[in-house]
């Protein structure tokens, strides 16, 4: 039915002589953006859904080819309903600027950084008029930024950005996934993310809650423990640890407290048979089926997270499903120093700070050029 998908067979000869073939034809996206702007109460839906195919167009002929780049019909679909949300909020806003908004906020934090570049290029081509210096949660990055501190972290600006990114993206997809590679603070953001958002007051209402996390590896357990499986002596239906998860969060929400939420984070790899099972949570219907046939639906205060290196191995229709957030922030040796200058037992001053960071600088240019034999005492001067 979908050939090449990984984790998914071809139809036998026998089987396939057995069904007629059908023709179909690609749909038009243009037409149907038209009328998913027009059902959300945009005036200007006929122009703005030119604009919006066009830079997808763009976005597919020109961005690098990267295994979670996704310009699909549901990426663009999301954008649409990220932009009625934000219209419904803020009535009076222009139209363009709102669009600009949303195309911002669900595809630029999957890129990588040449190509973010190169997406801004395109956004100002097509939107000549518009200001695309969009302001920033400050309110929401001051409580991450004082929740990594109080944990003893450096909060990095890339890094409470990509945070920042993974509660917008939340806002718009009850699936969504850290990308890269180890050591570049995956853990890190979520962790951050869940604190800020259980210490935010009333004063910050849209992230204002309690936040319960559940951590499995799905790849420590076969798809019989993580779903569940029949005993074959007795034909007796045992859950799986995904299924006893799923069931528990949605028969237990946190009870009395609105606006509270419970996320499922898979921590390892993501493998084209277990996950090809999760499609028909990650997509709309936000059903999780089993084989003895019991179908748990998602409430509205679960959310899943993936935390992976790369998404080599999964198809496009797992790709399209959730909302991507690359982290590339690597720890740079000015972040790690600057932590170890803060966490001095001993006080420094602010110039004796800098004075330290300049000589580490020294140091790391002259290790650079492959000069061995420094003399240190030298560049103190």
């Amino acid at each position: 039915m979908n050939p090449g998908y990984a984790g998914r067979t071809e139809l036998p000869d026998n089987l396939k002589a057995l069904l007629r073939p059908v023709a179909m034809m690609a749909p038009d996206l243009a037409l149907i953006t038209e009328v998913i702007l027009a059902s959300e109460g945009f005036a200007c839906g006929k122009s703005l859904a030119q604009r919006i195919i066009v830079i997808y167009r763009l976005m597919q002929q020109q961005l690098s080819k990267c295994s979670h780049y996704d310009f699909g019909l549901r990426n663009i679909k999301s954008v649409l309903t990220m932009a009625g949300s934000l219209k419904r909020q803020n009535s009076n806003e222009e139209e363009a600027m709102i669009i600009i908004r949303s195309l911002i906020g669900l595809n630029e934090p999957r890129f990588l950084c040449k190509d973010k570049v190169l997406f801004h290029l395109l956004l100002v081509d097509l939107f000549p008029e518009e200001n695309l210096d969009l302001s920033s949660d400050e309110l929401l990055s001051n409580s991450i930024d004082r929740v990594m501190r109080f944990n003893g972290l450096y909060p990095d600006k890339a890094l409470v950005e990509k945070t920042v990114q993974l509660a917008h993206s939340q806002k718009a997809r009850h699936s969504n996934m850290l990308i890269g590679e180890t050591m570049t603070g995956k853990t890190t953001i979520w962790k951050s993310l869940s604190i800020a958002k259980t210490k935010l007051d009333s004063h910050h209402p849209n992230y204002a809650t309690s936040v319960k996390t559940q951590v499995l590896n799905p790849k420590a357990l076969s798809i019989a423990e993580l779903y569940g499986s029949y005993d074959t002596a007795t034909f007796e239906w045992s859950d799986g640890v995904l299924s006893t998860l799923f069931k528990g969060c949605a028969e237990n929400e946190l009870e009395g407290k609105k606006g509270s939420e419970q996320w499922i984070v898979f921590d390892g790899p993501v493998d084209a048979l277990w996950i090809e099972s999760m499609n028909s949570v990650m997509d709309d219907s936000k059903i999780l089926t089993l084989i003895n046939g019991d179908r748990v639906s998602m409430t509205n205060s679960m959310s899943l997270l993936f935390e992976v290196e790369d998404l080599q191995v999964a198809s496009p229709a797992t790709v399209s499903r959730a909302g991507m957030i690359f982290v590339d922030c690597a720890p740079k040796w000015r972040a790690v120093i600057q932590r170890w200058l803060d966490g001095a037992k001993v006080g420094v001053l602010t110039e004796g700070k800098d004075h330290i960071l300049n000589l580490c600088e020294k140091v790391r240019i002259h290790a650079l050029d492959g000069e061995c034999n420094v003399n240190f005492l030298s560049l103190m001067h």
